[in-house]
Parts: structure tokens; sequence; C-alpha cells
């Protein structure tokens, strides 16, 4: 293998010459922004921790900026872009590096066990991306509930999900994202990008949040998909107390009588709200609707 080629994407000039020779028009339908920051793209290569044992799954390459970046820390990379003109811009940007895989799909579609298995033998991955804000949640839960094997993921966000991620009950930003995020990772967030790291700027801040896998869940439930039923219905209706929340609930079957009793069990007053209650706790009515 010959020896990786260093990055030269990631300052303003060379962005936009490549953008101008290929006549490329942002789509805002797929929410891109390019990072523009070489100390950014740094930072999230070491938050990742990429090694050259590693084969990194990169979601929405752009111009291949931080693939060149990955590519010179990593084994091997696979970079997942949906946006089909910007194919062509990737295989020029990425022909000296001999360790770039480049798919033209939608990444909820990839199939990323399979991919785990055949470039890395079933052993975790690490996912970097620099994520659209209209799609982060989608992506991030799609890769948690798989259950695909995923040792980090390091993702560009919307400053404020990001601390969604991150916080604990009883705060404004609390919600179901927080909750889920918290099941299956341990998150951090690594720093905060203004606006004008990017091209085009988006309106709001950015950060590098990311997200450690558990080995174990920090609690242990009878059902999964049980306790994120509750998560939802708790939060579905925010200003609703927790028992009008889950009765409210299309998807259960559970009468007035049996989730007042679950809550009285739990020990928790008939007027508490979702908002209150952590991960654990909700662990523990879920098992008392359970049985």
């Amino acid at each position: 293998m010959e020896k990786k080629r260093q990055p030269y994407l990631g300052n303003p000039q060379e962005t936009i010459a490549v953008l101008n020779k290929y006549q490329f028009t942002f789509q805002k339908k797929f929410g891109q922004n390019f990072l523009i920051d070489t100390h950014v793209l740094d930072k999230i290569i070491s938050a990742a921790g990429i090694t050259e044992d590693d084969f990194v799954l990169e979601i929405g390459p752009g111009i291949g900026t931080m693939t060149q970046y990955l590519a010179s820390a990593a084994r091997e990379v696979c970079a997942v872009e949906i946006d089909k003109s910007l194919i062509p811009i990737l295989e020029d940007t990425l022909k000296e590096y001999d360790n770039v895989t480049v798919i033209n799909e939608d990444i909820l579609k990839v199939d990323i066990g399979k991919l785990a298995e055949e470039k890395n033998q079933g052993r975790p991955i690490k996912v970097v991306a620099n994520l659209p804000y209209y799609i982060t949640t989608p992506i991030i839960m799609g890769l948690f509930e798989s259950h695909v094997p995923v040792e980090s993921i390091t993702v560009m966000v919307q400053k404020e999900v990001a601390d969604r991620m991150q916080v604990g009950p009883g705060t404004k930003e609390y919600g179901a994202l927080s909750l889920a995020v918290q099941y299956y990772a341990k998150p951090y967030i690594v720093a905060n990008v203004p606006p004008n790291c990017f091209m085009p700027r988006p309106k709001v801040g950015s950060a590098v949040i990311r997200l450690t896998r558990h080995d174990q869940p920090p609690v242990q439930v009878k059902d999964e998909k049980l306790l994120f039923s509750i998560i939802r219905a708790s939060f579905n209706q925010r200003r609703k107390t927790l028992a009008n929340g889950l009765k409210n609930y299309e998807g259960f079957h559970f009468t007035k009588e049996e989730i007042e009793a679950a809550i009285a069990q739990c020990g928790f007053s008939p007027s508490i709200r979702g908002e209150a209650l952590s991960l654990k706790e909700f662990a523990m009515l879920a098992d008392v609707l359970a049985s």
C-alpha cells in the first residue's frame, strides 16, 4: 500500500476551487454545509480516536473534505453519499487515496451490519459524520436500534441537538432523544463550532459530539421496545402529567387503572411529569407495566 497522502481540502480557497470546477450547486433538500476549518477537522479525527487499524464509515462526505483526513488516519474508509452530483467530485478529490470506497446511497437503506462483516470481520466500526440537521435523529437512532456493531459515533450536529443528547431530567432540553442516546451510549461534547466554519453558513451553531457505545445498557429492562414507547408517550405532550401522556398514547393497550397503579407502585406522585424521570425510573415503570 502506498504512503497515505496528507489532506489538502479543508480551507475555503480549495473548497471554492472544487465547487467552481464542477459548477456545483448546494441542495437545500440534502441540508449541505461543507466544513472549511482545518482545526475542526483535526479535532474530529482526534476525538473519534481513529488509528490505522480502524475501518471507518463516513456518512455524507460532501466533496471529500473530511474523507481525506479520515483516509490519512484510518486503515480503510467507506463513505456513503446520497447526492449523485457529488460522486464525480469525490472520484476526483479522493483519487490519490487507495483506501476509500464511495457508495452513492441513502444511509438509512445501507446494510451496515453486512458492511462491518465484509470490511471489518464483524468487529465494531467507528462512524464519523457531518450530519444534515433534518435527519440527525433518524440516522443516530437507526445505528443504535438496529444493533449493528458500532464502537463509537463522532458527529457534527446542531448545537441544541448535541445539548439535548447529554442533559439529564428536569432540564428544558431533556427529552426522548436524551434518554435514547444515553441508553445506548455515553455522550461527550468535543467542541462547539460556529457557523463561519461552514460553507454555506448555517443559521445556527453546531457541535461535535462523540457517542461511545455502552458494552451493556446502564439499565436492565424486560422489554426494550416497551421502554421506548413509554418514553415517547411521556414526551409526546410535555405539559401533560405522565399518567395522562400514557393514557392518551395510541400505541398502548393499558387501561387508565393499570397505568395509575403502575405509577403508584413505582412510588411516583400521580401528578409527576415524564421530564422528571431518569432512565432508571423509566426502566422501573416499563418493568412494572410489562408484568
